[in-house]
């Protein structure tokens, strides 16, 4: 019996306990105290998994994927651990694990699921050894914070060549992440969307138009969005690779369907790049050996949540929250609100707390012009950098109502808007933002 051990989890769920209580989020703090007093617990705890263990690394959709793969494990009858908030440093890792372990200390999973924050791979991949690592995309995130993105892939090459068994689930769409896995030597299965789907806008940033192999700039059939499509090199012969598990059939609108193998595969979200967070889970749990035969039965069933167009009903009013932290992902966020036809108000909350990243020219990246549509009724920019967000908006003659208070401006919307409200933040913003509308619903009742 460890008695270190016994006591970092014993504190560990004491303060996520006291955290809760307070209306804070608290995994990182369990974490950081578990550490603290046993610092092989992440190790010995993760070397407990009886199977196997999942990371999901990628610029955008890695909580939603992460959550979707451990549901659909959970679907099939396996035990999971899954660090489900999004906490996906070193400290929230350890916290995934500590607090999903029994009072004597040990875990009983037969899986575990965990997202990972690209430049913290360098901490927990040694520790936990990973089985299997699904890839969302790569693109520009956090200038101030990661840098350019050939520093991101650097650091993801240098640990994915230290865990050489681990077998790679990778979005073939992406020209970056293929070439990541091709040259990693891993063993690797590919996913995508074979056949064109939604027209993409000509003025998106595109992070992977040359060919890192040979320096070429790449020829594009089409595009999906931001660089991902079907691509070739002209003079190296570097290609978007077949994909093992192939959307086609793809219907976006009120709801998403594709097909994929033999299943037919529907769920109730908006927004196209869903399609993709649903196709790595998928492609995640096929490659684990599991035939996926619950799999739809899972998505009947699974919530988003954490803010990942989050449903809540306010005083009649239908709000929707959804994390926007980079231009690839802010521009798929208007997508997706604009693929609602109805009446409706914007209210975009931007930090620049260091989590966030200070930098936010960011947003001079986005194609916030999208918003020039009668259907938006109005738009509300609040946050820390609301002036910075209203001189944005400016710049695209789109008016907007300013109010840095993230309640005031909700509650503002809900008594005088239309009773359809998209409430858009960034990193920090999104959990106070969450329970500022989990309050709010409560209210009612």
């Amino acid at each position: 019996m460890n008695i270190r051990r016994i006591l970092a989890v014993w504190a560990a769920k004491a303060t996520g306990f006291a955290c809760k209580k307070m209306g804070r989020q608290g995994v990182t703090w369990a974490g950081k105290i578990a550490l603290k007093i046993y610092p092989p617990v992440l190790k010995e705890l993760a070397g407990e998994v009886k199977k196997d263990i999942f990371v999901v690394c990628g610029t955008n959709g890695k909580t939603t994927t992460n959550n979707m793969l451990c549901a659909a494990l959970e679907a099939e009858g396996q035990k999971v651990i899954c660090n489900h908030t999004g906490s996906n440093m070193l400290n929230g890792v350890v916290a995934a694990f500590v607090l999903g372990a029994g009072l004597n200390g040990h875990i009983k999973a037969d899986y575990a699921c965990i997202e990972v924050d690209e430049a913290s791979t360098r901490y927990i991949f040694p520790q936990i050894k990973p089985d299997y690592m699904v890839m969302t995309n790569l693109f520009r995130d956090q200038l101030d914070r990661y840098g350019e993105i050939d520093i991101t892939m650097n650091i993801l090459e240098e640990m994915i060549r230290k865990v050489p068994k681990m077998k790679l689930v990778v979005n073939g769409d992406d020209a970056l992440s293929a070439y990541l896995a091709m040259d990693s030597g891993n063993a690797c299965t590919y996913y995508g969307i074979s056949k064109a789907v939604m027209k993409s806008k000509t003025n998106e940033i595109r992070e992977g138009r040359f060919c890192k192999r040979c320096g070429e700039r790449l020829q594009y059939s089409f595009y999906h969005y931001s660089q991902l499509g079907d691509y070739k090199c002209p003079k190296c012969g570097f290609h978007r690779p077949v994909p093992e598990y192939d959307a086609s059939d793809v219907q976006v609108g009120d709801q998403l369907s594709f097909r994929v193998e033999d299943h037919k595969i529907t769920a109730n979200y908006k927004g196209f790049y869903n399609v993709y967070n649903i196709l790595a889970a998928y492609a995640g749990i096929r490659t684990a050996g599991f035939k996926a035969e619950h799999f739809q039965d899972m998505l009947k069933k699974f919530n988003p949540e954490n803010g990942r167009m989050e449903q809540f009903r306010i005083q009649g009013t239908s709000v929707t929250l959804n994390l926007a932290k980079n231009p690839a992902g802010f521009n798929q966020n208007i997508s997706a609100v604009m693929q609602d036809s109805m009446p409706k108000d914007v209210l975009i909350a931007i930090n620049d707390n260091a989590q966030d990243g200070i930098d936010i020219s960011w947003l001079w990246d986005v194609d916030f012009d999208r918003f020039q549509e009668e259907s938006i009724r109005s738009i509300t920019v609040s946050g820390i950098r609301c002036q910075d967000m209203r001189l944005r908006m400016k710049y695209v003659d789109i008016p907007t109502m300013l109010e840095a208070d993230v309640e005031k401006a909700i509650r503002s919307r809900v008594a005088d808007g239309t009773g359809n409200l998209y409430v858009l933040v960034n990193y920090t913003a999104l959990f106070s933002t969450r329970n500022i509308l989990k309050k709010l619903e409560g209210e009612q009742k």
